[in-house]
């Protein structure tokens, strides 16, 4: 007959040895029931090796700029919606007249600024905030 002792020792391990097998089911195991994919597991193919930024998390003034492309302006800039012509090559390489591009207001600025939203035929968003530099894709 196993003491009171050794049968809470016994149960203590057995409980520690399901919490490690629980825990080696994948990367997602450990989430708890209903919570959500994470961003890298939600990223949109187009945007798979860029950096991201979930549109959010956006500068206020970018948001803006978003809602105005979603209603389709007005826009305050008259270069607004032109063609982007990716001459960088930052952004993936696509015909002529795929991205257009959207001030985003820089607050103090004399002119229209660095900061731009481009967005492509094919759903894609990204925003810039040192004039084409660099790029992230705006997750929505």
């Amino acid at each position: 007959m196993i003491n009171r002792f050794a049968r809470i020792a016994l149960a203590s391990v057995l409980a520690c040895l399901a919490v490690l097998l629980v825990g080696c089911g994948g990367k997602d195991s450990a989430k708890p029931a209903g919570a959500k994919p994470s961003v890298a597991a939600s990223t949109p193919a187009w945007a798979k090796g860029m950096a991201t930024v979930p549109a959010a998390q956006l500068p206020p003034e970018a948001q803006k700029t978003l809602t105005l492309i979603d209603k389709g302006g007005p826009f305050p800039y008259s270069k607004d919606g032109v063609v982007f012509g990716n001459f960088e090559k930052v952004l993936p390489q696509q015909k002529r007249g795929y991205y257009h591009e959207y001030t985003v207001d820089t607050p103090n600025s004399r002119d229209r600024g660095a900061r731009r939203l481009v967005t492509g035929q094919g759903g894609e968003f990204y925003y810039t905030g040192d004039h084409y530099k660099t790029f992230k894709a705006v997750l929505r």
